[in-house]
């Protein structure tokens, strides 16, 4: 009997968990130097099985997590949030360990049984070590894209067939064998209806890069598709729309001089790119001029309107960057250009304090001038980890409006529906305040209840909207002495 076969391991997880980490310290610390070659390529071969041995321990792990809502205990409001924050994953990472636990995991059905895995063969072929995370999230994908109308059976003898090609070939391999597989199974596409389409359409705007452009990952239905081509074929003809030229007409090609429209079509040097581009920024100017009129939202919510805060500073110098209340980020230099066409409102911050200079007034919902003045302070949701931007928040009371809460910008902040849902007074709930002193006076901060002999949580701030700021540049940091007029008219305003 070897050493390892007369191991007596620990029945409890927690403990088995804490010797693994024990061991992978002992490890990390020891080295390889001393290992022949054959035995460090055993090694790596028996490292990598415990790797995706572990994909499979973690999706056990977080059904657990998951069924018990034990995320709650730390204040969290799903387990996407609680895998994103509270193990500070991030969104991408968040999504694929899901994407891995949905595919793997045995979740508990309605009546309290155990379910087996959505892909059994594939929830195997981990236990065994023989394939890991990234091998699930591409039969997932490959399995997701079979069409509705094949049946059961080939559906799951097609998790079997890709399951076993998982076990010797690369995820990129994996990939390459489903698509042969779906080409195979649906090979004229007869088979996709419009369940399938529907269940695959989507139209996002990914994050902005360094040089503040964003891209955009769409898959569009047949109709979308049609319509669209038709506004493109009239918004976005050559000639119209030109923002580079100022005699190009604007809105639909029908409704043009044709004279007129040849004249600027043969002005036009832009790419079908760039016009379909400025087709878009002129729809949208017409929607918005057809809306200008309209009551203002409900609460005062600046959801539909565009506002953008700025320093004064970065106004003055025509530099830096300003951000709206949906959370782009808008270069200086092209902030007076969308501020001429689409009179926003801005506001102002002092740069020395990062005080906003226009305050609100109270009532029972927050009023325009309130939802400005959060917008000033917060720019989005307030909760630890949330990315909400500003125009999907709140104004959320503390204390709670039904507790007195009073309708005062020193009792307001800004949160979406779900974190301001999620504030109360019992175990798993959040409780909010206005920081008082310390490096981040003057933020909103959250901490979760906790129950009697836990503990309180110390208060968090989030971070993810105030980036750019050092702990001394809070909302209330000490005064610059180079910026004393924003400093005196906040002293009147403040005052009166």
């Amino acid at each position: 009997m070897d050493a390892q076969s007369s191991m007596v391991l620990p029945d409890d997880p927690a403990a088995l968990i804490a010797l693994i980490e024990q061991a992978t310290i002992k490890l990390a610390a020891g080295g390889f130097a001393a290992a022949g070659e054959a035995e460090l390529l055993e090694t790596a071969q028996a490292r990598e099985r415990v790797r995706r041995r572990f994909d499979g321990v973690d999706a056990a792990l977080l059904v657990e997590v998951s069924d018990r809502g034990a995320y709650r205990r730390d204040g969290y409001l799903s387990l996407h949030q609680y895998l994103s924050s509270g193990l500070r994953l991030g969104d991408g990472e968040a999504r694929r360990r899901r994407t891995s636990v949905t595919a793997i995991g045995r979740f508990t059905g309605m009546q309290g049984q155990t379910l087996p895995p959505a892909c059994p063969a594939t929830a195997a072929a981990v236990a065994d070590g023989a394939i890991g995370a990234a091998h699930v999230r591409e039969i997932d994908a490959i399995m997701d894209k079979i069409p509705a109308a094949i049946d059961t059976q080939t559906r799951e003898r097609a998790e079997d067939h890709l399951a076993a090609v998982a076990r010797e070939l690369t995820p990129e391999g994996v990939r390459i064998a489903g698509h042969r597989l779906l080409a195979h199974l649906d090979p004229d596409g007869s088979l996709t209806d419009e369940r399938d389409r529907q269940r695959r359409r989507k139209f996002a705007l990914m994050p902005q890069d360094r040089q503040l452009m964003s891209k955009v990952t769409a898959s569009l239905t047949p109709a979308l598709r049609a319509r669209f081509e038709l506004l493109l074929e009239s918004w976005a003809a050559p000639g119209m729309n030109n923002p580079d030229d100022p005699d190009s007409p604007h809105g639909a090609r029908e409704a043009a001089d044709p004279a007129v429209l040849a004249a600027a079509a043969e002005r036009d040097d832009r790419t079908a790119g760039q016009r379909g581009h400025d087709a878009l920024i002129a729809l949208l100017d017409a929607e918005r001029a057809m809306t200008a009129s309209s009551t203002t939202a409900s609460g005062g919510r600046l959801s539909s309107q565009l506002v953008i805060t700025v320093t004064d500073k970065e106004l003055r110098e025509h530099a830096g960057v300003a951000l709206t209340a949906t959370g782009t980020r808008l270069p200086v230099a092209e902030l007076v250009e969308v501020a001429a066409q689409a009179t926003p409102h801005l506001a102002v911050f002092s740069h020395s304090t990062g005080q906003p200079l226009y305050l609100g007034r109270g009532r029972r919902l927050a009023s325009k001038a309130q939802r400005l003045m959060l917008f000033a302070r917060d720019r989005g949701c307030t909760a630890p980890g949330c990315t909400a931007p500003f125009a999907r928040t709140e104004a959320h009371h503390f204390p709670d409006y039904a507790d007195g809460g009073p309708t005062d910008i020193d009792h307001l902040g800004a949160a979406c529906g779900r974190h301001n849902r999620s504030v109360g007074k019992t175990l798993g709930d959040w409780e909010t305040m206005i920081l008082i002193d310390g490096p981040h006076a003057g933020r909103v901060a959250w901490r979760p209840v906790t129950g009697s002999g836990h503990g309180r949580k110390a208060w968090r701030v989030n971070q993810i909207h105030h980036a750019e700021l050092l702990p001394d540049q809070g909302p209330h940091a000490p005064p610059a002495p180079e910026d004393s007029r924003a400093e005196a008219y906040l002293t009147r305003v403040t005052a009166a």
